[in-house]
């Protein structure tokens, strides 16, 4: 046992790419001026920061995260709405351009693709329940009668089918 056990924990290791994970892991804060996300994490030891934009519509704030190891792992704030974009076999899509509609009417808030660099799309909603429209390479998923509630985070995946694939599968909601 102990001969597998040790290749398996150099193995894993190597793939994190030597990132500690003894201070709790990669965590990202709101900025001090609200208008990016601090990423903070270590490397081999070494502390690092990055920022994600932080972005605002309507008084809705939202950002866009997922990619590469530190993103996929951080915590973030408790934004009560989470995108997960992906497509056919692909793990993971950028570029999607997003329209969210509460159910109660009111003006829609639009997000724009180039506003959506990773597979995860956070956006800080009121309670309430929403319609969502995706938009990724002229492509359309919607889904109907999003219910979230601030404070606790609703995660969402729409996956677009292959080229190729016959029918298109719709998003499905997963309460968290």
């Amino acid at each position: 046992m102990r001969q597998i056990l040790i290749p398996v924990l150099a193995l894993w290791s190597s793939l994190c790419g030597g990132m500690s994970l003894a201070d709790g892991g990669p965590v990202a804060r709101i900025g001090e001026s609200g208008e990016f996300l601090e990423l903070e994490y270590q490397v081999n030891g070494q502390r690092s920061k990055d920022s994600l934009p932080l972005y605002g519509a309507d008084g809705i704030r939202y950002f866009s995260a997922g990619v590469g190891i530190e993103e996929r792992s951080a915590e973030y704030p408790p934004f009560s709405l989470k995108l997960v974009f992906t497509a056919g076999g692909k793990p993971f899509l950028a570029g999607v351009a997003v329209t969210i509609q509460s159910a109660k009417g009111g003006p829609p808030i639009n997000i724009p693709r180039d506003h959506v660099k990773g597979p995860w799309l956070f956006v800080e909603l009121p309670s309430g329940t929403y319609h969502l429209t995706a938009i990724h390479a002229d492509r359309t998923q919607g889904l109907k009668g999003v219910k979230v509630e601030a404070g606790k985070m609703k995660t969402v995946h729409l996956r677009w089918p292959e080229d190729g694939e016959s029918a298109a599968s719709s998003g499905e909601a997963v309460g968290q």
